[in-house]
Formats: C-alpha cells, structure tokens, sequence
C-alpha cells in the first residue's frame, strides 16, 4: 500500500494549527484497531484506540472518529439542533468537543446493542479543538489514549490516563513499588460504547509559536518514556511527517506490542509558515489498516452516520462489577469487559463537562 500524506489547520491572522497523522498496526498485533481523523475546516484532530478484538474493536474506533468529525461538519451553521443541552458553564469550543464524544459514545453503544458481531467493543478518545479567534486548544478524552505538549525543550502530559493504575494510586497514594508493579496492566475505567452516558474529561491549554502537540494510542507511550518522546519530537520540530514516522519505528523497534497511532500538531506564526495546506474539503478517513498510513484530504465516511438525536436528559446507567476483579476497583466503579485491553467500565470524576 502507498502512503498518501496530507497537512491540515485551523488558521487565524496570528496562529494555526498545522496537524499530521500515522498510524501503524505494530509488531504483534494481527490487524489495526486505531483510529484516527483530522478536520482541516475546525481544527479537529482525534485519536481512538478500539477495544475488543474479535468484538469489533477496530469498528468502534472508526465510528468514534467519524462521528466527531461529522457531528463539527453538522454543526457548522448555527440553526441546527444540538443532541444534548448546551452546558452553560463551558464555552461554546468546549461543548462542541463534549457533545461530539458524547454523540460517538451513543452511536457505539446502539450499533453494540444491535450487532451480535460488535457486542461489547468500545474505544478510548482524545480529540483536540484549535480555536483560531481564542488562540486556545480544547482538549477531550475518555479512555487512555493521551495528549503531550512539548515546548522549548519540555514534555508535559495534558491528559489524565483513566486506568486501573491511576485510579488505585489516586484512592490509595501509598502504594509501594512492588504493589504498583503487581497491579494489572491495559485495565482502563473508561471508554466509550459502555453505558448509555458518558465523562469526558475537558480542559483548554494556550498555545505558543512552536509547540507540538502529540495525541496517540497507548502503543506509543507504552514502548517509549516521555524522554525518548521528547527527543524525538523536538528533533523533528515543524517536520511533522518525519516526526510521526520516527515515533512509530522507535515504538516497532522496542516491541511494537500494540497498535500505534500518533497525530502531531504544531503551532506556528501564519505570516511565516511554509506548510503547503491541501484546498479540499473533508477530514482525514478514520484509518484502521493492517498497513501504515498517513493523514490524507478525504469527503465524508462512504456509510452515511445516522442522524443526530439523543435524549437532552439522559439518565445514567448503573454498572456491575465483575467477577475477578479488585476489592478497589470495585470501589472505583467497576464493571465488565475483557479483552487484550480490558476495560474495567465505570465513571471517576471528570475535570469538567460532565453529562
């Protein structure tokens, strides 16, 4: 397969976003189950890690990025109706990006219902919003899969993984070492297409002339430290194409254990930037291949997504813990899901924006 290669923004008279995506199956795993989609018209960039194998894992992650970008599309003019109620307390940047996960939770969750095939899949998510007339970065996420921003020779993770791992050493701060080592890894207590309603956790960052912004799957954090990330990025600077393509080989090289998907953003002065921007219209496929592939200028998904409906007062969903399971993790809410990645679903409290 040829890769095609495209360069995407939101553009204002002083900065935009210029953003670039690659996604590889890995070295172990049989088929890719990331996603991944860029918006050149809204600044939209969003990564989604599918969960599930044989459960579809790879049609879950697809659904969560096309349903994004096409909830931004839809949404474009003013009159139209939004699914759910517009949340005063955000900004109108921040309820776009909520409402457009939470629009892609319900779309996973009925096409699960309905599927005996895709019974039970669910993705991670973490979508970022380029605001040109604010010069700000909303950022959204729900699973795993994070955001770094790296500036004038530092790295910074933006995103809180929502992991069994976190979540234990948030109620239990003490824990030894050797206790953190022998709790279970890949266990997450987040993900969209488990319940009817979901926490998206949301958080706005000011971006400066010359930052990167990283979105990615946790097959990349989980093969490099923050320090080797750093590196690499800060070497590549405004090459972003290179810099995706060597995050990628370092993740391989180290093991490759998982499915890697990596969407880079760099934030540049717009009177100087040199990066060519395709006029088509569209966003990036929502990639899920067995092969590498990079970002390129695409229409709408060939499967039209139902229309935008929703209930504007959703109710939320109880879930049950499953056997096998923690003492603490229980305590955390905890319900069903097993796979390669495991899910343990249930709802910590967000940073902002809960339904």
């Amino acid at each position: 397969m040829s890769p095609t290669s495209s360069l995407s923004s939101g553009q204002s008279s002083k900065l935009r976003a210029v953003a670039y995506g690659l996604t590889d199956r890995g070295m172990q795993r049989e088929h890719n189950e990331d996603s991944f989609s860029v918006l050149n018209e809204y600044g939209l960039f969003v990564v989604a890690d599918g969960m599930g194998g044989h459960q579809a894992g790879d049609v879950a992650s697809r659904i969560a990025t096309e349903t994004i970008a096409e909830f931004f599309r839809s949404t474009a003019s003013e009159d139209v109706t939004w699914p759910f109620h517009f949340d005063t307390n955000l900004s109108e940047e921040e309820n776009r990006l909520l409402t457009g996960i939470r629009v892609a939770n319900r779309q996973i969750l009925d096409r699960s219902e309905k599927s005996s095939e895709c019974h039970g899949m669910g993705t991670t998510v973490v979508g970022a919003m380029f605001s040109p007339a604010k010069s700000k970065l909303f950022i959204g996420h729900v699973g795993d899969s994070r955001c770094y921003r790296v500036r004038q020779g530092q790295i910074k993770l933006l995103t809180r993984d929502h992991s069994l791992v976190n979540d234990y050493i948030t109620a239990i701060p003490n824990l030894t070492e050797e206790q953190k080592a022998d709790l279970p890894k890949n266990v997450i207590t987040r993900a969209l297409g488990m319940q009817r309603d979901v926490v998206v956790d949301l958080q706005a960052d000011e971006p400066s002339i010359n930052d990167v912004y990283l979105l990615c799957s946790d097959g990349l954090n989980g093969m490099l430290r923050d320090e080797e990330i750093l590196e690499i990025v800060a070497a590549a600077g405004a090459d972003l194409p290179a810099g995706a393509r060597k995050l990628i080989d370092v993740a391989n090289a180290n093991g490759g254990e998982d499915n890697i998907t990596v969407v880079l953003i760099h934030i540049e002065n717009l009177e100087e930037s040199t990066h060519l921007i395709p006029s088509a219209r569209g966003s990036a496929p929502a990639f899920s291949d067995d092969e590498t592939v990079m970002a390129q200028t695409v229409m709408a998904p060939t499967d039209p997504l139902p229309p935008l409906v929703g209930d504007p007062t959703p109710q939320p969903s109880a879930s049950t813990p499953p056997l096998g399971v923690p003492a603490a993790a229980r305590a955390l809410g905890a319900g069903p899901f097993q796979d390669e990645d495991t899910l343990v679903s249930g709802e910590t409290p967000p940073f902002r924006g809960e339904p």
